[in-house]
């Protein structure tokens, strides 16, 4: 299986996500420039975290336009999986692939430290794998509050796109472990097709266990073995 990992001036999460598919999971994976105009026969698209055009106008704004979005756009249309991490969740919203807005903290401050997350689907490509026990994964982000209007969100909530919601330790969802002020505590969706994911928290920073936490690397397999199967 063959994973492509785009870079765009301003990436830092690249390299993370690389060597967890790489010399973790024992992936094939080609690096994918912004300025790219084929996505050279990869099966899966990973757009990962970082600060996109150094996050000018609105993040991800302006990655959308650069020449590899038009390729990628044309192949989750067709089928093909992405899966936007952080700063590449706000891509995939801004590149009109995924519904809804990631907006300003409501601290109006950058957050960086872990967070709980319990698994809502439980039959999409990334969470098959997962059983209820909360999810410590950590985020690292100033705009991840997931917004969208009521017809949205009931069409997300009805046709069981939401992926993960923010909870604590125990996998309680409410307020308090809410750390962005994201509507109903979203933490991750996909698309009606599911074959287009995103996600705030950083799971590639949770599956190596010399980090001491590897409640992510379960995502990563979970895509691995459903393609294979498919």
């Amino acid at each position: 299986m063959k994973f492509g990992v785009v870079v765009f001036p301003g990436s830092n999460c690249d390299k993370d996500m690389i060597y967890v598919l790489e010399k973790i999971l024992k992936q094939d994976v080609i690096e994918l420039w912004h300025k790219d105009r084929e996505l050279k026969n990869c099966d899966f698209i990973i757009l990962p975290g970082g600060f996109s055009f150094g996050d000018y106008l609105r993040s991800g704004a302006i990655a959308k336009f650069s020449p590899i979005m038009q390729e990628i756009i044309k192949f989750a249309n067709s089928g093909g999986y992405v899966l936007g991490i952080c700063n590449g969740f706000q891509i995939l919203t801004e590149s009109g692939l995924l519904p809804g807005a990631l907006l300003h903290n409501d601290s109006h401050k950058f957050i960086c430290k872990n967070t709980y997350l319990k698994t809502i689907s439980k039959e999409s490509l990334l969470t098959s794998l997962y059983d209820d026990k909360a999810l410590k994964i950590p985020i690292a982000h100033g705009e991840g509050k997931f917004y969208a209007d009521k017809e949205t969100m009931k069409s997300l909530i009805d046709n069981d796109q939401v992926l993960f919601q923010y909870c604590d330790e125990n996998g309680e969802i409410d307020n308090n472990s809410n750390p962005n002020g994201s509507l109903e505590n979203i933490a991750g969706i996909c698309n009606l097709n599911r074959n287009v994911f995103g996600m705030m928290p950083h799971p590639e920073r949770a599956s190596d266990i010399e980090l001491n936490n590897i409640d992510g690397l379960k995502l990563f397999k979970s895509i691995i073995t459903n393609i294979q199967k498919s």
